[in-house]
């Protein structure tokens, strides 16, 4: 391990990457530095468990054989103390000349900071407390070539975070974590609804129409049909199919697109799960969201009070309930009753200086008057219930209002989590929304619902009455993880490619 390796600001980026490429030379003349498998008896995070009791510098008679990139390496004369790093734990490694011999003592010379590494040797604590393998022998897996960031302090900038994610996960442990938690999450996901008794299924990713949201798809081409097709922007009329199927408990996990902005909230590509449950409504999903986001607290945290950007979130059953036109009126002084009249929404929108193309139909403005007074006040989380229909072309109306509709929105930390309806089941109803909804896509609004025949045709075989959700896993992750950005909590965020990926 050579003073360059150590302290790489005494020498360029080009001086090291040169060196490390001499090192791998050197390797090559003794191993293949980029070795085959390697047993390993004892993970990291496990060798921790399992010799937790040793005290003082007692050393184990038990080998362990275990491997990940070395991050670290702190130089003693003829011994060293280095960092062996995996996913989710570290542990300290101890090179000694006189233990090691000098061939193995050869091998730890060539190394540099990113190398992955196998070793073997016995486990000890050191006179500071901290538990160390003793290295008796070194296998090379594989040469890092270029040296680590910011002298592996940190990788800070975003650019490079999202660009470059792999060293973004090398380099900051938090990162690792932040990822671990989103599997952890979706397999705590997965497993809750299982035991409730829901079946996962897949639905096509691609189809002619795009439908169960209102949003600007994403178009591609299928040569061999002469046929474009949609990219989905929701998974749910082919998943309110299988209930006319008669599976009567469905959900689906899976990437969504979304031909819109891009903001901290949003990417173009993005996670959702969504559930149908027949013979339940909006109250049986009110009830399921509530178990389901307890549930992951529960199992993730390990507590209902959660810290999200400086506040503290409450996540104790039952969350607030308001209805969507109590709230316009009680947080913006708003009727719902006014701004349903295109052109007294219009004027609400000037005053709120929200910009608007000046087609958009009054359901847009109903929506954005809404986002601008409404959502800046749900901190906590909060049921916004009974939307109106202009914005709810799927959902089934109420009976008291038909001009509303049984639908609700979950906001925490002022973002939309959830979204549920009592699915519409009447075929002829239905119709007459995609009807309105294609004079909005006629009129130049490319996010209106395009008119899907066969799943009208599958309404008038008989879906029995049911309940949907639709929760966004990408923002329940950034609320579990303290994440500003979603990108933070997406693992390969959609970015401008950089000027040298253009040329």
């Amino acid at each position: 391990m050579s003073t360059q390796s150590s302290h790489p600001e005494t020498v360029s980026v080009l001086d090291q990457i040169k060196q490390r490429t001499e090192h791998l030379h050197a390797l090559r003349q003794f191993c293949d530095p980029y070795g085959s498998a390697f047993l390993i008896t004892d993970f990291i995070e496990g060798i921790h468990e399992k010799f937790s009791s040793i005290q003082g510098e007692t050393h184990s008679q038990e080998k362990v054989r275990t491997a990940g990139r070395l991050m670290a390496v702190r130089l003693h004369g003829k011994a060293a103390f280095g960092d062996l790093v995996s996913s989710s734990s570290k542990i300290q490694i101890y090179f000694k000349q006189d233990h090691l011999g000098e061939a193995q003592w050869n091998f730890f010379e060539l190394l540099d900071m990113g190398d992955i590494i196998g070793i073997e040797g016995s486990v000890f604590r050191t006179r500071r407390g901290e538990l160390s393998i003793l290295i008796d022998k070194i296998t090379p897996l594989s040469k890092s070539l270029y040296p680590l960031p910011e002298k592996w302090h940190g990788l800070k900038d975003v650019e490079v975070r999202y660009r470059q994610r792999y060293l973004d996960l090398m380099v900051n442990p938090e990162v690792r974590k932040i990822f671990l938690l989103r599997s952890a999450l979706i397999a705590k996901m997965r497993s809750f609804l299982d035991r409730r008794g829901f079946h996962e299924m897949e639905t096509p990713v691609m189809s002619v129409t795009a439908g169960g949201a209102e949003a600007k798809p994403f178009i591609t081409h299928h040569n061999a049909l002469d046929l474009d097709l949609h990219l989905r922007i929701a998974t749910e009329l082919h998943l309110k199919r299988l209930l006319v199927g008669m599976l009567e408990k469905v959900y689906e996990i899976g990437r969504i697109f979304r031909n819109e902005g891009i903001s901290t909230r949003h990417n173009p590509e993005f996670t959702s799960l969504e559930l149908y449950e027949a013979y339940s409504d909006y109250e049986g999903m009110m009830k399921i969201t509530e178990d389901l986001i307890v549930h992951l607290a529960d199992e993730l945290i390990g507590k209902r009070e959660i810290p999200y950007q400086g506040k503290t979130i409450q996540l104790n059953p039952p969350f607030e309930r308001i209805t969507y036109s109590d709230a316009l009126r009680q947080f913006g002084g708003i009727l719902l009753s006014d701004i349903r009249d295109l052109e007294k929404a219009k004027h609400a929108a000037k005053n709120l200086k929200i910009s608007l193309d000046p087609k958009a139909h009054v359901g847009h403005y109903i929506d954005k008057i809404f986002e601008a007074v409404v959502e800046p006040n749900l901190i906590q989380p909060t049921f916004i219930l009974d939307y109106p229909i202009e914005i709810s072309p799927l959902a089934k109306r109420k009976s008291d209002d038909p001009s509303l509709t049984y639908r609700f929105e979950l906001f925490i930390s002022n973002m939309e989590m959830a979204n549920a309806f009592s699915e519409l089941n009447d075929p002829f109803d239905q119709k007459e929304r995609f009807k309105a909804q294609l004079k909005l896509r006629e009129a130049g609004d490319e996010t209106a619902h395009s008119m899907d025949e066969d799943f009208l045709a599958a309404l008038e075989y008989g879906m029995p009455p049911a309940g949907g959700l639709g929760i966004g896993i990408d923002r329940l992750c950034m609320l579990f993880t303290d994440s500003a950005s979603i990108r933070e909590v997406i693992l390969f965020p959609l970015l401008r490619p950089a000027a040298n990926e253009m040329s």
